[in-house]
């Protein structure tokens, strides 16, 4: 009966407690019925349970083997804590990763815990397997409260973990600054280095803490290295923290000149290397002057080391251009510096900020030295390298000396060369040290082969200080004048070796004027690297190449319908942002949940597709069926010019993010896009009748026929025959055989751009928010339909089969068998330029060459016989699709006369 009260006892206590009242007698079991208990701080409970139980208070469970005691530590269940204590639990009990109570207290800052563990006789000292105790836990946390009752119960306040680190190094690497100061009161050692050598202040320094490397400094901590020779400094400039810089540059000013040689470093990041000096700068504008001087004076020795041929080309060029992109970026965002404009302080302002180029005047005279002395001999003999033995010497490096002249008194913009001039020419070495020569070197050398690209890199150098000095989009005068005056070297120099326009001459990009003196050198390198020239400076400053790809914030994906796919398109890009279009494009179809490239690829082919949809009026088929061109009637659409706006950034867009589209224009609406004027020729693609009366017209003499043509044109206007002058007048003004050119090509200009300038230009202001002009203009008409559209696949063997010959030439004559020999070994975009070539498209139509379109109709590829002559090319007659093909005396020559012209662009060229 007794027994059986007491079980009823026990049933009535448990349900009213809602737990069990009585522990299982095996410790695992018990142990997890008064875990969820001690983490809730339910003393009372634990106390009934253990109170008539015989159950270990030190039993260790789990994964990582640890007590009630390091649970109850770790929840800060401080009641449960000093039951467990007052029963016997071990304060200094280890968990299998070396962690007792107080570790855990203190890394969660459990301050009650932590004073109930010390009453009980908790070791401070004792390390995890990883050598922290709890004084490193608290340093970790910047616990400062709890630092300061602990430190008095430590031993050896610099106690190191297995890596050497005290409390005071992981205080100082996390920033928390009055545990700093309470562990140096406390007597940490403020030098104490790591086992890498590392101190506090590296530490305080890697993680760019201001507060703490300041205080360490402020108490005195030495400015050391680790074991591998690393600063505070390098770590500072690594992460680019620039306010730590500032405070070690405070406390240590010989800093200064450190960190602008460390410019020169190119295992440093240079953005970090920028937002460092960007932050100094903005101190004052003193030391913003300072820092702008002491990186000219390096560059201009690097400049100088360039120079000297005996120099490593790579490393210099890139420590040069390195060096004069950070001084351009610190010069353009001084402390608040408006854009003076002043180009290089020769208006004769003598402002401070313009003093800072001062220093490199010197390389600029020295380049300028350089370019006139070849320049002389250039025009004296341009193969004899007798009388230039000064140029083909190595030259010193300009010491420090020397620069400090320069930044004392700036040397004047004409420097006087007869000096050097005559020097060279009598073979004068020590008067050659005027530049600074010495040792000749290898006899035969090309003088201009060994110093062109060191002299471009200068020059390249020497255009982005002008720039940086004049306002957006302005071109400094200075420099203008100087690829002026050195026009026919700079020229020697690209046609010698091409590459140089794509590494050092970019400034031709950001000037017209001085782009059309190099246009013809340009266009005549390889399309493919003028591709790749092309996107490397459209993609400049996008964080990404592969922009299609990159993940797109929901708000800027392009939702449309795919059943108003033109119009809807059409409202979401004008909603966008142009620039976030740039960064990518994700686009999903309403009700559909696919995303993607190939979704991206599906969008520009239908909306090329639409482009040319008769419903919108915008563009119309031209004679050979096949391309299209802007709608002159396209008004009937009200909104016909925001269509052809939204078009040219379709386009544009494509273009820039190197998607095709499948839509093939006319020749003159891609030379409409290049800004290239358009010739008769172009009237074929709409009229080729007409275009043929044109070209009767300039083959044949008019004087005497009677065509009383004047300079204007009836053309209908609505249903009304206007007539139309073609220049002021032209109307009384009659076409003679002297001004028929003009005639022709004005004619050409109003049917071919007059008539639809409003349309070009709506289409163009798009195109251009994505496709700069000066980037665009590296190519041609033809380029650019393979650009936009890509690159066909050519049958050979078909075209060969639909190809007719012609005054003279037969199937079977040799040239005809070397022909299509040649056109066997081109490349696929030879093959291309062969077929746009001829027949002014890349594209073969449906059905193969068999369907080729001429003027009339269909008209098969064509090959005419024309005597030789040494050095004459092939040329081309669009209209009819017929290649004039000299009949050469070899292969190899054959070849290579249709190679040059089909590089060169000599459509309507006869001789090379």
């Amino acid at each position: 009966m007794e027994r059986a009260m007491e079980q009823l006892n026990r049933l009535t206590r448990s349900l009213r407690r809602a737990r069990t009242v009585e522990l299982p007698e095996d410790n695992e079991t018990a142990v997890y019925t008064l875990m969820p208990m001690v983490m809730a701080d339910q003393h009372r409970s634990v106390l009934e349970l253990l109170s008539n139980s015989k159950f270990d208070v030190n039993y260790a469970f789990g994964r990582v083997k640890r007590s009630l005691l390091h649970i109850a530590a770790n929840c800060g269940s401080v009641e449960c804590l000093v039951l467990l204590l007052k029963r016997g639990a071990d304060p200094n009990y280890q968990d299998i990763s070396g962690c007792t109570p107080l570790h855990l207290a203190a890394r969660n800052g459990q301050k009650k815990c932590m004073s109930k563990l010390l009453e009980y006789n908790a070791d401070v000292n004792i390390c995890n397997n990883e050598g922290l105790t709890a004084i490193h836990w608290l340093a970790v946390n910047g616990r400062t409260e709890l630092l300061h009752d602990l430190v008095q119960h430590v031993t050896n306040v610099d106690v190191e973990d297995a890596m050497g680190q005290t409390a005071l190094h992981v205080a100082c690497q996390n920033g928390h600054k009055t545990t700093v100061l309470c562990l140096l009161d406390s007597g940490a050692d403020i030098n104490r280095p790591n086992v890498s050598g590392a101190t506090p202040l590296y530490f305080a320094c890697s993680h760019g803490q201001r507060d703490t490397a300041q205080i360490l400094l402020l108490r005195g901590a030495k400015y050391l290295p680790d074991k591998n020779g690393v600063t505070p400094l390098d770590l500072c400039v690594q992460g680019g923290y620039g306010e730590t810089c500032d405070i070690l540059i405070q406390h240590h000013p010989r800093l200064f000149q450190t960190l602008i040689q460390m410019t020169q470093n190119e295992e440093l990041r240079e953005n970090m290397l920028r937002q460092v000096l960007e932050h100094l700068s903005q101190q004052s504008e003193v030391q913003y002057l300072k820092i702008l001087t002491g990186l000219a004076e390096v560059a201009t020795t690097n400049g100088h080391k360039l120079l000297s041929i005996s120099s490593s080309y790579e490393a210099q060029m890139k420590s040069l251009l390195r060096i004069v992109r950070i001084f351009c970026h610190v010069f353009r965002i001084g402390p608040s510096s408006p854009n003076n404009g002043n180009d290089m302080g020769y208006n004769g302002n003598k402002t401070p900020r313009n003093q800072v180029f001062k220093p490199l005047e010197l390389l600029w005279h020295s380049l300028d030295e350089w370019l006139v002395l070849i320049a002389t001999e250039l025009t004296k003999n341009k193969r004899d390298s007798s009388n230039i033995a000064c140029i083909l010497l190595k030259q010193s490096p300009l010491d420090q000396q020397d620069i400090s002249l320069a930044h004392q008194s700036a040397i004047g913009e004409s420097g006087n060369h007869d000096h050097l001039l005559a020097s060279t020419r009598a073979g004068d070495l020590e008067s050659c040290s005027a530049i600074g020569i010495q040792e000749p070197v290898a006899d035969g050398q090309d003088v201009i082969s060994m110093t062109a690209n060191r002299l471009s890199a200068v020059i390249q150098a020497f255009y982005m200080c002008c720039s940086c000095q004049m306002p957006q989009g302005m071109t400094s005068p200075r420099f203008i004048e100087f690829v002026c005056k050195h026009d026919e070297v700079l020229k020697c120099f690209v046609t010698r070796n091409p590459k140089i326009i794509f590494d050092h001459f970019h400034f031709l990009l950001e000037c017209p004027e001085l782009m059309s003196r190099f246009m013809h050198i340009i266009k005549a390198q390889p399309f493919k690297e003028r591709c790749e020239w092309f996107y490397e400076h459209l993609l400049a400053g996008q964080p990404d190449t592969d922009m299609v790809h990159r993940p797109v914030n929901e708000n800027d994906i392009l939702l449309v319908h795919r059943d108003s796919i033109f119009r809807s398109s059409c409202e979401v890009v004008f909603k966008s942002n142009c620039e976030k279009l740039k960064q990518g494009i994700a686009v999903r179809f309403h009700g559909e949940e696919g995303m993607g490239q190939g979704v991206v690829r599906e969008w520009f082919d239908i909306l090329s597709s639409e482009m040319i949809n008769p419903d919108y009026a915008l563009f119309t088929q031209s004679a050979d069926g096949t391309t299209f061109q802007p709608n002159s009637n396209s008004s009937v659409n009200p909104d016909h010019l925001n269509y052809f706006r939204f078009a040219g950034e379709i386009l544009g867009l494509a273009l820039y993010h190197r998607q095709l589209v499948n839509i093939y224009f006319t020749r003159s609406f891609y030379k409409h896009i290049l800004g290239i004027p358009v010739n008769y020729q172009d009237v074929a693609s709409i009229d080729p009748e007409y275009a043929k009366n044109l070209q009767w017209i300039l083959d044949n003499d008019i004087s005497d026929l009677g065509l009383e043509l004047t300079f204007s044109v009836e053309t209908d206007v609505f249903g009304a025959m206007e007539e139309v002058p073609l220049k002021p007048g032209g109307a009384s003004i009659l076409v003679t055989q002297e001004n028929k050119a003009e005639y022709v090509q004005l004619v050409t200009e109003l049917r071919m751009t007059r008539a639809i300038q409003p349309q070009i230009n709506g289409f163009l202001q798009g195109f251009h928010m994505f496709i700069p002009p000066s980037l665009i203009q590296l190519f041609d008409e033809y380029e650019l339909e393979l650009l936009l559209s890509g690159m066909p696949e050519i049958d050979v063997n078909d075209w060969m089969k639909n190809t007719e010959y012609t005054s003279g030439y037969e199937r079977d004559d040799q040239v005809i068998q070397w022909f299509w020999e040649v056109v066997q070994e081109l490349t696929q975009e030879e093959r291309v330029l062969l077929l746009q070539f001829v027949t002014g498209s890349s594209r073969v139509p449906h059905g193969g060459f068999a369907y080729i379109m001429g003027g009339s109709g269909l008209q098969n590829f064509t090959i005419a016989a024309v005597a030789y002559t040494a050095n004459l090319l092939p040329t081309s007659s669009t209209c009819i699709n017929m290649l004039k093909l000299p009949e050469y005396p070899s292969k190899e020559i054959l070849k290579d006369r249709l190679l040059v012209a089909l590089h060169c662009g000599s459509y309507g060229y006869t001789m090379a």
